[in-house]
Formats: C-alpha cells, structure tokens, sequence
C-alpha cells in the first residue's frame, strides 16, 4: 500500500472516530479488557461491520443525493464522501472472520448485533474481497475526479458495484 493510502486512513480515523474511541477508552468500566482480546464476541464484531456499512450507506446516500439532480456537483465535498467510502471499503472484508457467518434461514435476527451477510461471503470470499475492493478503487477514482462528467462516470460505477456485492453477499430475509 502507498504512503498516500496510509495517511488518508489515518486521517479518516482520526477526524471520524478518534474523539468516540479515545471517549469510550477513558470512560471504559474494565480496563483489563484491553488486554483480553477474547472479550471481542463475534457479535461485537458483526456489530461494527453494520456500523462500517452504515456509514458507507450514509456517505453513498450523500453521493447519490447530487449524483441525480442536473444541478452543479460541489466536487470537494463529493470527493469528500467518496474518499471515506474508498477508506472504509479497504478494511471492510477483514470484518468478516469465519466465526462471524452466522446466518440462519428463518431465525429471529437483532438488526443491530445479528448478521444479514449471506453465507456466500464465507464460500467465495475472494469475489467478496474482489468486489470490495473494485467498489473501494472505484470510490477513489471518483474522490480523484478533476470534472462533473469523470465523477458522474465513476459514481454510476461505484453504485452498480455495490448492488452486485449486496445481490450476492446480503440476504435481504
């Protein structure tokens, strides 16, 4: 990875969860816990899998909010969104470690610490991690775009990437 790509998910981190992390470390009950890792669950980890993908979502919806208008697309704050997309692309796949394909046709699922990830991510985790990262050097390339024409192009891109890992990663039960 560049130099550049370490600096931009440095400074993501930083300026979006660093004050909510250092926060919830100060205010942390067990300090021990820091020092156990087997105190993570799987649903801790599904958990912030949902929060990434949440955010992806919100920065997604963002995009396609002036992605569907004729007007003007302020590029700075586009590229904006899709940088944190691009970052958080990076490191979504890693969020799926086989203890977490917990999928369960039929079960009563908690939206907020059960998995709606098929389990097709765990069987072709390859395409899973292809298409992660098409979509996250998609999203770059639009951060990147110097014109409207170039970042309407690669925002089309980037949302017909992300429906085909949901059509085949997410179960929509």
């Amino acid at each position: 990875m560049s130099r550049s790509v370490f600096n931009r998910v440095g400074a993501f981190i930083l300026a979006s969860g660093g004050a909510a992390m250092a926060a919830a470390c100060l205010l942390s009950p067990a300090p021990a816990r820091a020092q156990d890792q087997s105190a993570a669950t799987t649903k801790d980890l599904i958990f912030a899998r949902k929060i990434v993908m949440n955010t992806i979502g919100k920065n997604m919806d963002e995009l396609e909010g002036v992605l569907e208008t004729d007007k003007k697309i302020d590029l700075p704050d586009a590229a904006e969104h899709a940088d944190a997309i691009s970052v958080l692309l990076m490191a979504f796949p890693h969020l799926f470690a086989p203890a977490s394909n917990q999928w369960k046709a039929g079960a009563a699922r908690d939206p907020g610490v059960d998995t709606f990830a098929s389990p097709d991510a765990w069987t072709n985790y390859a395409e899973f991690y292809r298409l992660a990262g098409a979509a996250s050097k998609t999203a770059f390339n639009a951060s990147r775009a110097r014109d409207e024409a170039t970042f309407r192009k690669f925002g089309a891109e980037l949302r017909a990437t992300c429906d085909a890992c949901h059509a085949a990663f997410m179960k929509q039960e």
